[in-house]
């Protein structure tokens, strides 16, 4: 399982086989959550790797969870849910079935976050299989009555590209709907965590990293520290 990996079939050499190791660092540097792809479900449309994720989630229960990848039903959440996951993360079923983000977020309330990848502002889905002709805007407005937590924005031409994150793209996404927006896709070092900063949009509630943590070019202490300091 891998927040970075592009193709189901190419594992990058910095994910880990069995990720133990990975948690309790990130921890004691500050990481206020941890967000986890099933890659191998998103492809599948159903969990693959729900037991790691659930083993996961029990051993180190003070930590925030969030899951995505394969969540195509309600069973699905529960499972998460009573495992001790915090949040799941609805992508490919959003896309092709809106009504039923409404259902899970009612079943679930505060559970349910909304991931939409983008290429060119058009959603993808399918683990990126596939790009719809909806517009990521328009998509998330359809959300706001539902009672989404958040939605995870993901630039996916800059995804594990270490190219920094597409800051303009996040903080139209954040302007243009009242759910709080999570920043995904590029993040590389100290600076991409300043430009997203810098864009003071109090919609943009959170950023995600996975390769430039694992490579080093980002430390979570100092990107934390840096977050917790800034003045709007």
């Amino acid at each position: 399982m891998s927040a970075c990996a592009r193709d189901a079939w190419k594992t990058p050499p910095y994910s880990p086989t069995i990720p133990w190791p990975w948690p309790p660092q990130w921890v004691d540097g500050g990481c206020r959550r941890l967000h986890l792809v099933d890659l191998n479900g998103a492809f599948e449309g159903q969990p693959v790797n729900g037991e790691v994720v659930t083993a996961i989630a029990k051993r180190y229960p003070g930590l925030p969870i969030q899951i995505g990848g394969g969540i195509r039903s309600l069973e699905t959440i529960e499972h998460y849910v009573r495992a001790g996951v915090s949040y799941v993360i609805i992508g490919t079923k959003a896309v092709k079935q809106p009504e039923f983000v409404g259902e899970a977020c009612r079943a679930f309330p505060g559970k349910v976050i909304v991931g939409l990848d983008a290429k060119d502002g058009f959603v993808a889905t399918d683990g990126w299989a596939e790009v719809s002709e909806l517009q990521v805007t328009d998509l998330a407005r359809r959300f706001e009555a539902d009672g989404v937590s958040a939605i995870v924005y993901t630039d996916i031409a800059r995804d594990g590209m270490m190219q920094g994150c597409n800051v303009p793209a996040t903080r139209a996404l954040a302007e243009a709907t009242s759910i709080p927006v999570i920043a995904s896709g590029g993040i590389h070092n100290l600076g991409d965590i300043q430009n997203l900063l810098d864009a003071r949009s109090p919609g943009i509630i959170g950023a995600i990293t996975g390769r430039a943590i694992y490579e080093g070019t980002l430390d979570v202490a100092e990107a934390q520290a840096l977050c917790d300091n800034f003045k709007v």
